[in-house]
Parts: C-alpha cells; sequence; structure tokens
C-alpha cells in the first residue's frame, strides 16, 4: 500500500498546484485537490480528533476510493494528514469504500468496505463488498490486516461499517440491500475486533418499497432513545419533501443487546437543505455527540470541479434529542473561537418594498438575525447573500425558503421547511466562500447548502417584499480561516 499511497500523494500535490481559493472553504473541512464525499472514521483518539474521508486525489471526479485524513485538537482547526488509506489490494481492487474507527489499547482501527467490480467499472449490478480492518500505531500510518467479514449470502450490497463498544463487546452495523432491492441495517458483533460471527441481526428495514439501499448507517444512544441514522437511497420526493436525489435522516427506537430494535418514530429528514449527506456520528472528549456530514449532493452541480477539486464537509454540529422525539443540530461551541471582527446590528424596522445593507463583503462569516414574527402578514421577507442566494420568510405558503439561483453554474432551485409557530425568528448562519449552513431557533431546522456568488457579488441585505418587517437585532462576525 505504500507506493499506492505514494503515487496518489504525487498525483495529488501535482493538481494542487492548480488551486483558486475562489470557492475553496476557509473553515470548512476540503481536500487542497481531487474529490472527496463522505466522511469516515470519525473519531477522539489518544487526544486529537481525527477526520478520514472518501477521496479521489487523482482527479476533481469520483474514482477509486482512497481514505484521506485530517486532524484537530479542538474540531475546528484541522491539519491535512498523509493519505492513510489506498485501494488495489485482493480485496479492495476498487476501493476503500466508507467505514469507522474505534480507538483501542492506544492504536487507532479503520473498519471499512473493500470494493470490487465483478463486471466493468461502475456497473452495480455485478459487485463485491466485504468489511475490512486496517490498523495504526501512531494515528497516521495504516497496516491493512484484510476481511473480518465477508458478504453475507443473498446481500452484494454490503457497505459502510460503523463500530462501537457496549456491555462487554464490540457491535457493528452494515448498510444493506437484500435480494429483493430492500435497504435495511445488518448487525454483527465480536469481543475481539479481529474475529467477527457471521452471524448478523437485521436490525431495522425500510417500510418503503421504493427504497432499495440505507447507506452510511449509525446507531447510537441519545437521551435515553436509540437513534438510526442513515441515508437511504430511492425515496420519492413528497411534496416539498424528499427533494434532493438522496436524502439524510433518522428514526428513533429502544435497544439494548440481545433485543430486537423497537422502532418508535419513523424516518425523519435532519437536514433541508440541497447538500447533506451521508452524516457519520462521534463522541467528543467530553461525551457529546457531534455529526459531520458531507455538503454536498450525488449528480449536482459542483463548479470547483473547474479548479481541480470537489467536495467539503459541514461544520461539526451537537445532537440532542428533545422530549418530543426530535433530534436537533447546533454548530458545536468550538467555533466561537473563529469569530474575529464583530458587527453588531441593532433593531431595524423595514417599510414595504425596501432592502438595507449589512455588509459588503460576507465571504467568511457568522451571521445571527433575530426577527419578529408577531402579527407580521409580509409576503416576504429575510436576507439575500449577492445576486444568487435568498433566503426567507413566505408569508403566504407560511414556509421558510432557501433559493439559489447560478445560471452560469445551471443551478437554479429552493429547498423549504414549514415556519415554526413562534413569535420569534432566530437566524444563525455560517458562510465560507461556497457554502451556507443556516440553524433556526437553536436547531429546530437546519439548512446546509452550497452556493457559488461571484468574487464581486457577496454583499449581505436584509429585504422586505409586499409588507413591512421588524429585523430585532443582530450580529455579524468574520470568520477566521482554520484549515491547513
Amino acid at each position: 500500500m505504500k507506493q499506492r499511497i505514494e503515487k496518489a500523494t504525487v498525483a495529488l500535490n501535482e493538481l494542487r498546484k492548480t488551486l483558486d481559493i475562489n470557492f475553496y472553504p476557509n473553515y470548512h473541512i476540503a481536500p487542497f485537490a481531487g474529490w472527496l464525499n463522505d466522511p469516515n472514521g470519525l473519531i477522539y483518539h489518544n487526544g486529537t480528533y481525527h477526520a478520514f474521508y472518501q477521496h479521489h486525489p487523482f482527479s476533481e471526479n469520483w474514482g477509486p476510493m482512497h481514505w484521506g485524513h485530517a486532524t484537530s485538537s479542538d474540531m475546528v482547526h484541522w491539519q491535512h494528514q498523509p493519505i492513510a488509506l489506498a485501494p488495489g489490494d485482493d480485496y479492495d481492487r476498487d476501493g476503500c469504500f466508507s467505514g469507522s474507527a474505534v480507538s483501542h489499547d492506544g492504536k487507532l482501527y479503520l473498519f471499512y468496505t473493500g470494493h470490487i467490480w465483478l463486471k466493468k467499472e461502475h456497473d452495480d449490478s455485478a459487485i463485491y463488498q466485504a468489511q475490512c480492518l486496517a490498523i495504526s500505531e501512531d494515528g497516521i500510518h495504516f497496516e491493512k490486516k484484510g476481511v473480518v467479514i465477508p458478504s453475507p449470502e443473498e446481500y452484494m450490497h454490503f457497505r459502510d461499517p460503523k463500530v462501537w463498544y457496549q456491555d462487554g463487546r464490540w457491535w457493528m452495523i452494515v448498510g444493506a440491500r437484500d435480494k429483493n432491492d430492500l435497504g435495511q441495517v445488518l448487525l454483527f458483533n465480536t469481543e475481539d475486533l479481529l474475529n467477527w460471527s457471521s452471524d448478523y441481526q437485521v436490525i431495522a428495514k425500510t417500510d418503503d418499497n421504493n427504497v432499495y439501499m440505507w447507506e452510511c448507517p449509525d446507531f447510537f444512544p441519545l437521551g435515553d432513545k436509540f437513534i438510526t441514522l442513515f441515508s437511504p437511497q430511492g425515496k420519492k420526493p413528497e411534496n416539498y419533501q424528499f427533494r434532493n436525489m438522496f436524502q439524510s435522516g433518522y428514526i428513533i427506537g429502544q435497544w439494548a443487546p440481545g433485543q430486537a430494535y423497537n422502532i418508535e418514530q419513523s424516518f425523519q429528514e435532519i437536514d433541508h437543505g440541497h447538500d447533506f449527506y451521508a452524516p457519520q456520528t462521534f463522541e467528543a472528549a467530553d461525551g457529546r455527540r457531534i455529526a459531520i456530514a458531507w455538503m454536498d449532493m450525488w449528480e449536482s452541480s459542483m463548479p470547483s470541479k473547474a479548479d481541480n477539486w470537489a467536495g467539503c464537509f459541514t461544520v461539526p454540529r451537537q445532537l440532542t434529542l428533545t422530549k418530543d422525539n426530535k433530534v436537533i443540530m447546533t454548530p458545536v461551541v468550538e467555533l466561537d473561537t473563529l469569530r474575529q471582527e464583530h458587527q453588531s446590528v441593532n433593531s431595524i424596522e423595514l417599510p414595504k418594498n425596501t432592502a438595507q445593507l449589512l455588509k459588503d463583503n460576507c465571504e467568511s462569516c457568522e451571521v445571527e438575525l433575530l426577527w419578529d414574527l408577531k402579527d407580521n402578514t409580509t409576503e416576504k421577507f429575510g436576507f439575500w447573500l449577492g445576486q444568487g442566494l435568498q433566503f426567507y420568510v413566505d408569508g403566504q405558503s407560511h414556509r421558510l425558503i432557501l433559493e439559489r439561483h447560478y445560471p452560469d453554474n445551471v443551478i437554479s432551485d429552493y429547498r423549504s421547511a414549514e415556519l415554526p409557530a413562534t413569535d420569534k425568528l432566530k437566524i444563525r448562519a455560517y458562510i465560507d466562500r461556497s457554502s451556507i449552513e443556516i440553524f433556526i431557533n437553536d436547531g429546530e431546522l437546519t439548512f446546509s447548502s452550497r452556493i457559488y456568488p461571484k468574487k464581486d457579488q457577496r454583499a449581505l441585505k436584509i429585504f422586505a417584499i409586499n409588507g413591512p418587517a421588524k429585523l430585532e437585532s443582530g450580529n455579524i462576525w468574520e470568520l477566521a480561516g482554520s484549515i491547513k
């Protein structure tokens, strides 16, 4: 594997020479060159946070999957590390697909899916996938140990292992697609990480006959429940819901080793934007449950490919479970360390059909806006970012709408969610060079989307159309860069 990693590194460094920072994020993990998708192996190990990712270092397009790697002391300031895994062995000849990490006896264990095309490349009708292991003594360089769980009979699509320790045993869930083309997750266990039983339990399965695969499953306790977080493939749009090619969301239930998973709440989307896929969670040093996702979507327009890179992560988000069984996401408090120049926004009453500039250039910013919704009947109010993005309250449909319009990149679409029934609307937005993440009312709703404004079109304005609107207060911080 060493020679293959060296070859990939040479290609990566050559591509990096062409990097244009126009769309390259200031504080989100992204490759300096090549392709990135799913977050893998998120973990706190020996005093350091690790984030691995699906990576093709030879071009800006998806290809034979490697594992890229970055490390951090605080989940915010990240340092790129050497490529961790490269495909090419008999059991992962065509890709080291997604997986997870565990820390044990001072060593870092990576569990991943070895992928093989049985016919031609990209022909998903004939593949072989098995769960594999690689181990590191130093957290940087890894030695492959081969297959630990081969594909069970009657399963061809069998990928994305997530491993954890509970009640004296190690547990692994794996996303799968059965012979009837129905998505599900399989549960395995072992005592020693190396020798896994071939016996498994189907712990959850789709009740939607359109859903043929559950990718990137995660399974973890939150509050007094057990959450299954996953990305179903094949779900059909329903009015405003499920508009992306694939979704990410969760089901809620009760589980303990040796018992069935008692599902109490059906699938709910966890993010309402255009670009949120394959979220993976881990425990922070203090026990918080943190999630990071791929902030892109399959088969979407990716203008950064012109600069020989594609893909970035969301900011880390803390997950909590509300009393009414809703998983909410809020930015980790460590992001506050990026704040620099601060601008306070006093109360503003916008007359009908007016706009007001808040900041000339919002290239790398955190924005807080508090709107008064009481007795408001205005048709439309919110904020514009440049000439291509608007986020607003639609007074007619009573929905929050995130709308993009970048015709040069053939992007023109919107995503929406029901407007919360409240007198105040708190918007917290993280804006980077090619992304926006919006948190409503402390995580009640989130929107994550890639954006592609021109260099001179990043002004932040608030507006009110066909009626007045009142902004009670606001804050804007410029955010420092945090990726090396």
